[in-house]
């Protein structure tokens, strides 16, 4: 009996260290030292309303914005097939001829469009929420972008560079450009 009430007081110790007492300690260092990031890297207007998260992509179909990468998840709206919310990739084969249709209808899509396919503008990513493309992703997308607003190229070529989000360090990732400050930044508003 005495090894079963050392062996619960153990199990409640470690559950008050590891389930209350460590997550409250990192909450606290989280909101003291990074509460931008902390609370979701939240992007607002210029009435304060929330409009997006620097670390969610979002889906834009207008002819006057950058495209995103295509997502095998709906995670900005709720329903039966895919709740919101939710984020993951499609799993399916290189070989799979689901997978294969797909990049040849989102291939021809932007073809269409007068965009060169890139593969970050057909393939999803892994986790369906990524708001980066590759620089060369964005290039591919200027003169439709340009045309669609009556800019010059140039113009929108240099809000591409200067919305660049750098390697962490200068040594982690590629540089990428983060799509939603993109277009927020083609409207005015940051």
């Amino acid at each position: 009996m005495k090894e079963i009430m050392m062996a619960i007081r153990s199990t409640f110790v470690l559950w008050l260290l590891t389930a209350i007492l460590y997550p409250a300690v990192i909450l606290l260092i989280a909101q003291t030292a990074f509460p931008y990031q902390a609370n979701g890297s939240l992007i607002t207007n210029t009435q304060g309303e929330i409009i997006g998260s620097e670390l969610i992509g979002q889906t834009f179909t207008s002819q006057e914005y950058f495209w995103s990468r295509p997502s095998t998840v709906n995670y900005s709206e709720g329903d039966d097939a895919y709740p919101g919310g939710l984020s993951g990739a499609s799993n399916l084969a290189p070989t799979n001829e689901e997978l294969i249709t797909r990049v040849k209808k989102q291939a021809d899509f932007l073809r269409n469009a007068d965009v060169e396919p890139t593969a970050d503008l057909v393939y999803a990513s892994g986790s369906g929420l990524d708001p980066h493309i590759t620089i060369e992703a964005a290039r591919a997308q200027i003169e439709r972008v340009a045309r669609a607003r009556n800019l010059d190229d140039e113009r929108v070529e240099t809000l591409i560079f200067q919305s660049v989000d750098r390697r962490f360090l200068g040594i982690f990732g590629e540089p990428g450009v983060n799509v939603l400050k993109l277009n927020l930044a083609l409207d005015g508003l940051i």
